[in-house]
């Protein structure tokens, strides 16, 4: 089975979205799911339609116009609901 492709958006695709995608890979890892993760920031995907990607985690909007699953990742930087979302995206990636 390929590996689930997740984009990680943040607003400038560097920093943020690196603590983000490394969470996210260690704990599908943990969970035994075989993921692909991306950085990028918010004008990669402004474009709207279907991204190539399964799923999409964002510390910032998505435009309405993106037609990809997304998460919302800003539990990552507060710290709060981190599992929850964790949770979710496992959830999301095994359907």
């Amino acid at each position: 089975m390929a590996a689930k492709r997740i984009l990680v958006i943040c607003g400038t695709g560097v920093a943020t979205s690196t603590v983000v995608a490394t969470r996210i890979k260690e704990h599908c890892a943990a969970q035994g799911i075989d993921v692909a993760v991306r950085q990028g920031k918010v004008m990669d995907i402004v474009g709207g339609g279907e991204v190539d990607a399964d799923l999409i985690v964002a510390t910032t909007a998505v435009p309405a116009s993106v037609t990809t699953p997304s998460v919302n990742g800003l539990p990552f930087l507060t710290g709060m609901g981190v599992d929850a979302t964790l949770a979710t995206i496992v959830a999301k990636l095994r359907d």
